[in-house]
């Protein structure tokens, strides 16, 4: 079976180095636990936050999970992700609990994408 895609998001716009040491970190972590990680800040510079964002989302509507890193419900970006994934469909949890809870998670998105019919997948 297919690895587990997971969509990283949370809060870039106005920290230092966008927050990317963070993402990146978050990223390697989850890939050494057998995730196949969409990361946002190893998209190439685009110039524009609008741009940013729909090559972002472009990524989340691939994956299985959206996973938010801490503090990302203040943020602008993270919340239209947050929402997008919620109208859609997309299941959301916390980076921590990938982290803790590894084993469980990924049964539950196994369980949760082996019972999606031909039409949903």
């Amino acid at each position: 079976m297919n690895a587990i895609r997971i969509y990283l998001a949370g809060p870039m716009s106005g920290l230092p180095d966008f927050n990317y040491p963070a993402f990146n970190q978050a990223a390697e972590r989850l890939r050494g636990l057998g995730f196949h990680v969409e990361n946002p800040a190893e998209c190439a510079p685009c110039g524009s936050w609008g741009e940013y964002m729909r090559r972002g989302i472009t990524k989340m509507l691939t994956c299985d999970c959206v996973a938010f890193l801490p503090g990302s419900q203040a943020f602008k970006g993270a919340t239209i992700e947050r929402r997008l994934a919620a109208d859609l469909g997309i299941p959301e949890c916390r980076v921590t609990a990938l982290l803790i809870d590894t084993e469980t998670v990924k049964t539950y998105f196994l369980l949760l994408k082996s019972s999606m019919s031909e039409e949903e997948i």
